[in-house]
């Protein structure tokens, strides 16, 4: 595919939007892919030193997720569309790789880094007398927050867990990995009109907290990493109230208290 179809104007992809909005069309959607592929090969180079799978077959998986982005796209929620899809490529790929590969490669030199914070964050938890953030163990091991948390998680899954395994939740203590799995139901919400009209009365009724996260997880398809960076709380929390929360809708929606 030509490199310079993402070179056209902006104003092209959005007008390209709106008619597939209006009327949808393969033609149309295909031209859409086009302008916006540097968002999947983007993607896709963060991954494939990752993993065993080729640039080419990542570039394909990122493809699928950026033409499930055009058609739940709404240009009236006013999103900038690479914010939007992003999430959706990622997901597509990180779902393929979960269920194509055993494992996750992890780089040596990130190897190297989860070895070195094991002592750096032991003298920073003696120094300061409580357990350090993650801004405090990246500065000390001379690298960006978002490199560490990357690190972090390429660590963390490079070797299959059992559900039973403990999580350490902040607000409810200790949990264990099977309480976090996603339930494989749980979709966007991409309702009629009229039953929008009675989430939106629904999710209006819970608590504040818990209404954001499903907002953010489920009216605008961030993951769950994202929502937990996005409100300053842990991932384990976000899993927590997205549960508690679908609990409570239903209840609400069916016409209970």
């Amino acid at each position: 595919m030509p490199t310079q179809v993402i070179n056209y104007p902006r104003s092209e992809s959005l007008e390209l939007l709106r008619q597939y909005q209006q009327s949808p069309s393969k033609d149309v959607r295909n031209r859409i892919v086009q302008l916006n592929i540097g968002l999947v090969r983007k993607e896709v180079h963060h991954w494939v030193n990752q993993c065993t799978e080729s640039y080419e077959d990542l570039l394909q998986v990122g493809c699928i997720g950026l033409i499930r982005a055009i058609e739940r796209f709404d240009l009236s929620k006013g999103h900038a569309f690479s914010s939007f899809a992003i999430p959706y490529i990622r997901g597509e790929i990180q779902h393929y790789l979960r269920d194509k590969s055993p494992c996750v490669r992890v780089p040596r030199q990130w190897l190297a880094l989860e070895r070195q914070s094991l002592k750096v964050i032991q003298q920073l938890h003696l120094q300061f007398k409580r357990h350090p953030t993650d801004a405090e163990v990246a500065e000390a091991l001379g690298i960006s927050v978002n490199e560490w948390n990357e690190v972090k998680l390429a660590c963390r899954n490079r070797s299959l867990l059992s559900l039973d395994a403990p999580i350490q939740d902040d607000e409810d203590g200790t949990t264990c990995l099977g309480e976090l799995v996603p339930d494989s139901r749980y979709r966007s919400f991409q309702l009629a009109q009229e039953d929008q009209i009675r989430l939106q009365q629904a999710l209006a009724k819970l608590e504040d907290g818990t209404r954001k996260v499903l907002e953010f997880v489920f009216l605008y398809d961030l993951t769950q990493k994202e929502t937990a960076e996005r409100l300053g709380i842990s991932s384990v929390t976000v899993s927590r109230r997205v549960k508690k929360g679908l609990s409570s809708l239903q209840k609400l929606m069916a016409g209970g208290e």
